[in-house]
């Protein structure tokens, strides 16, 4: 496991954020009181979350079949539901949602292997990330990957009500693996993925999954 480089400069301004707020606390209140541990402690928590938010543990992709779709990200399907996809495919397509909490591992890996074929940024509001219109209304990216037999796959990085700002490494042409980073979202969110209607879905509502480890359907 290793910190994301996303990661250094907000778990640095926390430290330091931290350390002016207890020199502040000992100015104003020099004699040290029972309150004086309470608040250390909830710093403590802020500073160890921060870095844990920022987490990348070291996985090695599930075996799976080429026509298998493992899951991009931590945290728990929400949503399985078929849909009609305006940006992309225009047609309709069945959605699964998984959502990210502020405790999940938020860094996102491509989900088969292939081609990146589309990327779009969309800038937007930030409801809640589990509620119904955030995929089509929050801040969100769209990635898309071909696989080798032609089949496409599209991801939606969804931004949450925490969540402000969405990173994309990928690029139309990459080339996409398992286990290869796309992505990370701050802090609290969730990634939609579109499949065919024809598509076995292997997970179920409010059942946990692993990036890189859950299958989430079969093409």
């Amino acid at each position: 496991m290793h910190i994301h480089r996303e990661g250094y400069k907000i778990i640095f301004l926390t430290l330091l954020i931290i350390i002016i707020l207890i020199s502040m606390l000992k100015l104003f209140f020099p004699i040290q009181q029972w309150f004086h541990y309470v608040i250390y402690l909830l710093f403590f928590g802020w500073m160890i979350w921060t870095i844990a938010f920022f987490r990348v543990p070291h996985r090695k992709p599930v075996n799976r079949g080429d026509n298998q779709v493992i899951s991009a990200a931590d945290g728990t399907i929400v949503a399985i539901e078929e849909v009609d996809e305006p940006e992309y495919f225009k047609d309709k397509r069945i959605q699964v949602s998984v959502f990210m909490s502020p405790f999940n591992v938020h860094v996102n890996w491509f989900p088969i292997a292939g081609e990146v074929s589309y990327i779009q940024y969309h800038p937007g509001k930030f409801l809640v990330a589990y509620h119904p219109k955030s995929s089509t209304e929050n801040e969100r990216n769209t990635v898309v990957v071909r696989a080798n037999d032609g089949q496409e796959v599209l991801m939606r990085q969804v931004a949450g009500v925490l969540a402000r700002r969405i990173i994309n490494y990928a690029k139309k042409g990459d080339k996409a693996l398992p286990g290869k980073e796309f992505g990370i979202i701050r802090f609290g969110s969730r990634v939609d993925f579109f499949l065919p209607t024809d598509a076995t879905i292997e997970v179920e509502i409010g059942q946990k999954v692993k990036a890189q480890k859950t299958i989430i359907a079969s093409l």
